[in-house]
């Protein structure tokens, strides 16, 4: 029961001032770019039972409700006043870790004696080990491929520090004194997070700050039901996928969102097994889990921006991610790509949610955060080095009333781009072009956001480039209600020369002096009829160099002749012109996916898969979808009964049991 708001209020921005202050030591105080200058990283507030009752808005990694860290806190028997513990398992923190380049710092804040909260940090380190600079390629298969596992352990005990646990992380990093810099960074923010929390006890006393931050997740909650009243009842059904998974087939994210009264539920069945590569998420199922709600909670924040930025959001959320699939994967599988998939997972959510809501939800935006990583021996100064170049983002999806966002997607707003000169001072690379990317937004009332164009060429022997969650390359960013889809992504060495290739999604590249590599990533998709965008916004448009006259004609039906319309031929052009109006336009490539990948066929697909052991799922999916593509071929149709039969043979067929 919230009995004083006036002092609630007070809390809350003495709570938001706090985090947001520790967000600012490590942003300030960071070694490596990817901290200092991207900001992925963050810093919390937790209650004694691991709800996060205080997280930052504008510096650093804000997707952090509904973080579940009970089962880290739980992992240390004995906490003491100085105590600090570090980690970067998924497996043993039940999902508070969801990649093992995500060190964390977890510390008690106690007051007489008793634990009055916790500080949780972490940074995205840009090295922890594994078979690849920067520790995160699509390919690999085990999480010992990965890096370093460190299960929650103290490293500091009673404020001394463990040596031994410390050299243990860094011995096995490829950028130990930037890992250190940056654990340093961690660990004066949670001290100034304990300054002002004692400042607060001291100011209100102890009772009253614990009574304010039960309040302040309660008032959350209170604010979120009120929004999801609004939404009808019923249930939505969506899915989207990944790309390239193994043997070369997509990979499924499917969510029934159920809205009853104030209560949401996510139904993930039908989303595909847990795959031989490091898309999974290891959520545990963990309710609310951070990388499931990310579009809800925006939503809810997006409508009433004064609702507290906390767990209180999530309360009501409740999920079920089948065991062993990419959701919840068995340990210990590979899971370093995940953020691919909470993307991923956030379009389909949107999906969902915009069948309820069409008036207040976006198109799917570019869908990915491509991080772009290089490793070389630098021949200026014999040193090795390991560092990222740029996150390849790309424009968001156009609103119901507006125009997306050029060069940035909702789903990976946090992420800050480098600037060219910080990336050139400290790799030996030349940053040739960065700018926007024309023709690359989805068509519309409203378009999408325009995507990135970036140039990098290589001036260091044996440089290793690897670009994690590179997505929708041939599945667009889909439109809705007849706006257009987005460009899909492109990678090309070389671009202009005899040499030049396309290079589709990136893992592993080795380049030389004289290299390039152009990144041309995603527009976001389209809002409405384009025939009823407004003909000046279209020329404004060809003038910034975002659109060419051909697409102006044949998107928009507008006729530019020099810098001027050409009112007769484009009224003439848009009369004869007729747009469908369809709820979602998915583009050329998913639609004949989809024309034998019905959602009955991959349903079926699942369900004949869970009746075999996890060890030959993935193949046998594998399997399966290629024998019906060539059955279908050979022109034998196949229907969704026939799958477990194709299945069954195909296992029998190489002695498996």
């Amino acid at each position: 029961m919230i009995a004083d708001k006036v002092f609630l209020e007070i809390f809350n921005n003495r709570i938001q001032a706090a985090v947001e202050e520790m967000a600012n030591v490590v942003l300030r105080t960071g070694f490596t770019a990817f901290v200092k200058e991207t900001g992925d990283f963050g810093t919390y507030l937790l209650s004694p039972e691991g709800e996060t009752f205080g997280s930052p808005l504008d510096t650093g990694y804000n997707l952090s409700l509904g973080i579940p860290a009970a089962t880290a806190i739980r992992a240390i028997d004995h906490w003491q006043e100085g105590d600090m513990v570090i980690c970067n398992d998924p497996y043993t923190t039940g999902g508070m870790v969801t990649h093992l380049p995500d060190i964390h710092l977890l510390k008690p804040y106690f007051h007489d004696g008793r634990i009055i909260a916790f500080g949780l940090c972490f940074v995205h380190s840009s090295d922890v080990g594994g078979k690849v600079p920067g520790s995160v390629s699509p390919s690999a298969y085990d999480i010992h491929m990965e890096g370093i596992r460190i299960a929650p352990v103290k490293l500091y005990e009673a404020g001394r520090l463990n040596e031994q646990v410390l050299r243990l992380l860094l011995d096995n990093s490829r950028i130990p004194e930037q890992n250190l810099g940056d654990l340093k960074a961690l660990m004066a923010a949670l001290n100034r997070g304990e300054q002002r929390l004692k400042e607060l006890i001291v100011r209100y006393g102890a009772q009253q700050v614990e009574q304010g931050i039960e309040n302040l997740l309660e008032y959350a909650e209170l604010k979120a039901r009120t929004i999801i009243q609004d939404i009808p009842d019923g249930s939505y059904d969506f899915w989207d996928y990944l790309e390239k998974g193994p043997g070369g087939y997509p990979i499924r994210l499917r969510c029934r969102m159920t809205i009853t009264g104030t209560d949401i539920h996510l139904d993930f069945s039908g989303t595909d097994p847990q795959v031989r590569a490091s898309f999974n998420i290891p959520t545990h199922n963990q309710q609310g889990h951070y990388m499931l709600v990310p579009a809800l909670i925006r939503y809810f924040r997006t409508l009433d921006p004064t609702i507290p930025w906390n767990s209180g959001m999530v309360r009501m959320v409740r999920n079920y991610a089948p065991p062993a699939s990419v959701l919840n994967p068995e340990p210990l599988a590979a899971v370093g790509a995940r953020a691919a998939t909470f993307i991923r997972v956030m379009d389909v959510i949107t999906g969902a949610l915009s069948q309820a809501q069409s008036s207040k939800v976006p198109a799917a935006g570019a869908g990915q955060a491509c991080i772009v990583m290089m490793a070389m021996t630098d021949a200026s100064d014999g040193k090795s080095k390991v560092g990222v170049i740029q996150p390849v983002c790309g424009g968001s999806g156009a609103r119901p009333m507006k125009d997306g966002i050029d060069g940035m997607d909702f789903a990976v707003g946090h992420l800050r781009n480098i600037p060219a000169e910080t990336v050139e001072a400290e790799m030996p690379v030349l940053i040739e072009q960065y700018g926007l990317r024309a023709d690359s937004a989805g068509a519309g009332k409203f378009r999408g956001g325009s995507g990135i164009d970036l140039r990098v060429r290589i001036l260091s022997p044996d440089t290793v480039m690897t670009a994690r969650n590179m997505e929708r390359m041939e599945f667009q960013p889909w439109g809705r209600l007849g706006g257009g889809v987005g460009e899909h992504g492109e990678a090309i060495l070389n671009e202009g020369r005899p040499d030049e290739r396309n290079l589709g999604r990136i893992d592993e590249l080795l380049l030389q002096p004289g290299d390039t590599v152009t990144f041309l990533s995603q527009g976001g998709g389209g809002y409405g009829s384009p025939y009823e965008r407004d003909p000046a916004l279209v020329l404004n448009d060809v003038q910034k160099g975002l659109l060419s006259v051909e697409q102006a004609r044949e998107c928009y039906g507008v006729v530019i002749n020099g810098n001027t319309i050409d009112e007769v031929f484009t009224r003439l052009l848009r009369v004869g012109l007729h747009n469908n109006g369809e709820a979602f336009s998915f583009g050329e490539a998913r639609t004949e996916f989809e024309t034998l990948w019905t959602d009955e066929m991959q349903l079926a697909v699942n369900a004949a898969l869970s009746s075999y052991p996890l060890a030959l799922r993935d193949y046998l999916k594998r399997q399966t979808m290629a024998e019906a593509e060539r059955m279908v071929a050979a022109g034998h149709p196949v229907s969704p009964s026939a799958v477990p039969g194709i299945m069954e043979e195909l296992r029998g067929g190489i002695g498996l049991r």
